[in-house]
């Protein structure tokens, strides 16, 4: 007889057939599937979605602020005029002085004793002319002669002059009522011609000189009232006026020099303190587009404008004052035409779009341009 066969045998082959029937019919499913069902048809393009923005043109309310330090519009350098020692410099930095005051004197004893010399010179002169005269009325005299010593006296005189003007440059007086800001020689000191002695300033000339940019310059005039900022005297405004225009612009920066004088002086003001000015005034007929549709690359800005036919066409612009989110086109843009803001990503010139929404630009736009002055 054969040996029974174990049951673990019998139990995988059974495993194995019901996994076989499982297949068939998963099989089985897949082929009922009817060969006639309709296939999706490939999507076309995509469309490309911006949003517009239209440029409009208005009156602009322009607030500007450029920066520089306060120095005195009215400064004098003192040089003395005479050489010789200094015998008197009583004032020091920071010290008043009146009109008129003695603020230096030099020895003068050399320069006296040749004016008394000239004087003593004159007098002779005169009394030889007298002479002459008497001698010419007998006809003891030539006129060479008569004439010589009218010559004489008048160099004689002529010398005198000089003297009397050298003399009173050993001794200055403040041209006006100033403030010392700077001594530098002391009493004692043997001083040349033209040598620099003390600097005056006029505390009430104080000014800031800037650099505004030619878009502004227009729209500035002389005693145009400014807000005047001084960083170290706090949050405190001031008022400052348009004291002078210079009449050339900067070739390499397109900026001005515009002066700006304090309106009255504020007490604590020192020159050389920082300080920020701001010029408001009304820009007329100025073109704004959002900044987002302003786009820059190695050829210079650029935005795209869309054309009737939701066609971009790339334009060359040029750029004015950015005033927040709104930036001013000063060239190659008009009034009406749109342009794109959003959806740079693949756009390129002539591609065509479909525009999702649109924005128009402000036009009546408080903004701040921060320039520094160089």
């Amino acid at each position: 007889m054969d040996p029974p066969r174990p049951c673990h045998r019998i139990r995988g082959g059974l495993a194995i057939a019901a996994v076989a029937i499982t297949l068939s019919f998963a099989l089985a499913g897949c082929k009922q599937q009817p060969d006639n069902q309709p296939t999706k048809p490939p999507s076309g393009p995509k469309a490309h979605l911006v949003e517009l923005a239209t440029v409009r043109a208005g009156t602009m309310r322009l607030a500007s602020v450029y920066t520089g330090s306060l120095r005195h519009r009215h400064t004098v350098r003192v040089f003395t005029q005479e050489e010789g020692r200094i015998t008197r410099l009583p004032f020091y930095e920071g010290d008043t002085v009146t009109e008129g005051e003695t603020i230096l004197e030099l020895d003068d004893r050399l320069l006296r004793a040749q004016r008394d010399k000239s004087l003593a010179v004159r007098r002779e002169a005169e009394a030889s002319l007298e002479r002459f005269q008497r001698l010419k009325k007998q006809g003891l005299v030539t006129e060479d002669e008569f004439l010589r010593a009218e010559t004489a006296l008048e160099v004689a005189k002529a010398e005198a002059r000089i003297l009397r003007t050298r003399l009173s440059y050993t001794r200055v007086q403040a041209p006006f009522s100033s403030i010392v800001a700077a001594r530098l020689a002391e009493p004692g000191d043997i001083v040349q011609r033209h040598t620099h002695v003390l600097t005056l300033v006029d505390p009430s000339s104080l000014i800031t000189e800037l650099g505004v940019s030619e878009l502004l310059m227009p729209h500035i005039a002389i005693a145009d009232e400014v807000t005047v900022h001084i960083d170290a005297l706090g949050d405190e405004q001031f008022s400052g006026q348009v004291l002078r225009i210079h009449p050339e612009l900067d070739a390499r920066t397109r900026q001005g020099r515009i002066e700006i004088e304090l309106k009255p002086v504020p007490a604590a003001a020192r020159a050389g303190q920082f300080a920020r000015v701001t010029f408001i005034v009304e820009a007329l007929n100025r073109k704004m587009i959002p900044f987002s549709a302003l786009r820059r690359d190695r050829d210079g800005e650029f935005v795209y404008r869309i054309d009737d036919t939701e066609t971009t066409r790339r334009v060359a612009v040029r750029s004015g004052e950015r005033l927040a989110d709104r930036v001013e086109v000063v060239e190659g843009l008009s009034a009406g035409e749109r342009v794109v803001v959003k959806g740079f990503l693949g756009l390129i010139d002539g591609t065509q779009v479909t525009p999702v929404g649109e924005s128009a630009a402000d036009t009546t736009t408080v903004g701040a341009n921060a320039q520094p002055s160089q």
